[in-house]
């Protein structure tokens, strides 16, 4: 395995942002730079051993830069949506930027995927990858506390891509965090639809209209959000209008189990997630209408692209009975997801 580094244009304040190179022995390869933690590109074989690239995006800087749908990037302090931009903890209330109406999404307007992490590479005798570390400062985005925050993105020769993640802070405060890829598994020749997707996931939790989690956590059976068999994305994606919801993955507390399954039967390929997060967000691309253009001319229609967040619950700040998000001085978050590749 190696790793090889270059620039990759700079920032409008004039700092050089870095493209990482992994590549493992198999000749399966991601690029990631350290704005955003912004994988820029997955080059994975196909049935007849074709790579292509299989995460969507921009073939420069500056279309990341100007991207508004958190492509490919690292999310945090806290993943998905806090309703009315708000948290009480330790009977102190926190308002939050409100960057979606009323509510809060993703972190904030410069949250983490705006940020230029530090970066160095990492090698082990197993896996090969580079750190990427920031200092969240107090009240950033309104959230208490100062948080260090380590991120590992790491690749093997099992043609796995490893997140780890790592945070400590100063006072309690509130994390989740994710990555935002946006996967097409056909080498970006159409849409989804087509793709064939298993959750291992009996239960989501149940959004009203404004897509904020009420707090009920209701079984898939019988609804068109039901994945426990494969089926193609789309077979019911006119009847729901896109798929923007989170899922209650069937494992126990911390174990790291497997969550998803996405397979493209034109390529063969077949995407595994395993997380030790008790949920996954589905998200279907919905907002694409063609108005932006990406890697090779390519514009980004409706269903390009498919997301797979392992995540604790959306809203959880809000709401006492699902799994906490509180992190604690002393205490230490960690959060770890593996995409493997392989083909069918």
């Amino acid at each position: 395995m190696k790793i090889s580094s270059k620039p990759f244009g700079k920032l409008p304040d004039g700092r050089q942002v870095q493209l990482y190179t992994l590549t493992n022995d198999n000749h399966f390869s991601f690029e990631v730079i350290n704005y955003g933690g912004i994988i820029t590109s997955i080059m994975a074989p196909d049935k007849n051993g074709k790579a292509e690239d299989v995460i969507i995006g921009f073939d420069d800087l500056s279309g990341f830069l100007h991207d508004t749908s958190y492509i490919n990037a690292l999310i945090g302090r806290v993943g998905n949506r806090i309703g009315n931009s708000a948290f009480t903890l330790n009977g102190n209330l926190y308002k939050l930027a409100a960057n979606e109406g009323n509510n809060h999404l993703h972190g904030g307007i410069n949250a983490f995927h705006r940020v230029l992490w530090d970066s160095e590479p990492v090698e082990t005798a197993d896996e090969t990858g580079i750190k990427l570390t920031y200092f969240s400062r107090h009240m950033e985005e309104g959230y208490p506390g100062n948080l260090v925050i380590e991120v590992k993105m790491l690749i093997t020769n099992q043609n796995e891509i490893k997140i780890l993640y790592k945070a400590t802070t100063d006072e309690s405060t509130h994390i989740n965090l994710t990555h935002h890829g946006y996967f097409n598994l056909n080498g970006g020749k159409s849409n989804v639809l087509d793709h064939e997707l298993k959750l291992y996931a009996t239960h989501y939790t149940e959004v009203d209209s404004a897509l904020i989690a009420s707090g009920s956590i209701l079984p898939v059976k019988g609804t068109d959000f039901d994945f426990t068999e494969p089926l193609k994305i789309g077979a019911r994606i006119g009847r729901t209008g896109g798929y923007d919801l989170n899922y209650v993955i069937d494992k126990k507390p911390d174990e790291m189990a497997m969550a998803a399954e996405m397979f493209e039967p034109d390529s063969g390929r077949l995407m595994k997630v395993y997380t030790d997060q008790p949920g996954i967000q589905l998200y279907t691309a919905t907002h694409f209408n063609g108005s932006v253009t990406g890697k090779k001319e390519k514009k980004h229609i409706q269903y390009y692209a498919f997301c797979f967040e392992t995540q604790h619950f959306p809203n959880s700040p809000n709401i006492p009975h699902f799994p906490s998000t509180v992190l604690n001085p002393g205490d230490v978050y960690r959060q770890a997801t593996t995409y493997k590749f392989e083909v069918r």
